[in-house]
């Protein structure tokens, strides 16, 4: 479980992520979603998906929620990037951020793309967000407990840099093995026929509440200086939280975009 740091360094470190806006799996990892998704899609959810943002890739339009944090027009969208759960509740039971959250923003946005009396330029903008949240949603402290900020008060070393265990996952890990997004989408096993019917099956609230029991595993970080040994017993999880966003995403934009 989350623990409080106690090091005058760590309070100034605190202090900082209180500052900075929460991003999930950094730009590698979202541009990776957005490439494996893409690969899954039909024809007509190509072409659904073209005339939204033309020649653009899912990859290259993937990290555009995250990018738009530097425009203060948009602080109001800060609660959409992550949810609060805590253990021992449901997603109904949880109390909720009156400004949004990451489950109730991909609902919203799926019903604007999906509803073609909509003007263009909404439907486009539904699409952006929902291309980066469905990833958001499964990186692991996306799904916060309540208590660290989803892992930003938890400071940690990883491979000998101070930071926090949210960004450990939203970039550290990744970024630590020097892959490309090509390379990083290269790596993650293609999903069997049968992993992509199970895992488009159930609701956003399923899929979140599905990322809750990896808290264990994530929080098991001992002295708190995390190195390979982390990284490898965690990879796995990175690996197969990835490929689940694709091909959750991709069936999203199947059902929005293909049907008739």
């Amino acid at each position: 479980m989350p623990r409080a740091s106690h090091a005058p360094v760590a309070a100034v470190l605190l202090s900082a992520a209180l500052a900075a806006p929460l991003a999930a799996w950094g730009p590698t990892g979202h541009r990776a979603v957005g490439l494996l998704a893409e690969r899954q899609l039909s024809e007509a959810a190509r072409a659904g998906v073209a005339e939204l943002i033309g020649p653009d890739s899912l990859a290259e339009v993937s990290n555009w929620a995250d990018e738009i944090k530097s425009d203060p027009a948009w602080k109001h969208a800060d609660p959409w990037h992550y949810v609060t759960i805590p253990d021992g509740q449901t997603y109904a039971e949880a109390e909720k951020n009156p400004g949004g959250d990451l489950v109730e923003a991909i609902d919203r946005f799926a019903a604007v793309l999906a509803d073609r009396a909509r003007p263009v330029g909404e439907r486009r903008q539904a699409l952006l967000f929902l291309v980066h949240f469905v990833a958001d949603l499964h990186q692991p402290l996306h799904v916060g407990g309540g208590g660290d900020r989803g892992g930003n008060w938890e400071v940690v070393g990883f491979f000998g840099e101070l930071t926090n265990l949210h960004s450990v996952w939203d970039s550290g890990m990744i970024d630590s093995s020097s892959l490309s997004y090509t390379e990083l989408a290269g790596f993650v096993d293609p999903p069997t026929p049968e992993q992509v019917a199970t895992w488009r099956t159930g609701t956003t609230v399923d899929w979140a509440h599905e990322a809750m029991p990896l808290r264990a595993q994530v929080y098991d970080i001992g002295d708190q200086r995390l190195g390979f040994a982390y990284r490898w017993r965690n990879w796995p999880v990175v690996e197969e939280q990835l490929a689940k966003a694709a091909a959750r995403l991709a069936g999203l934009l199947e059902r929005l975009l293909a049907a008739p």
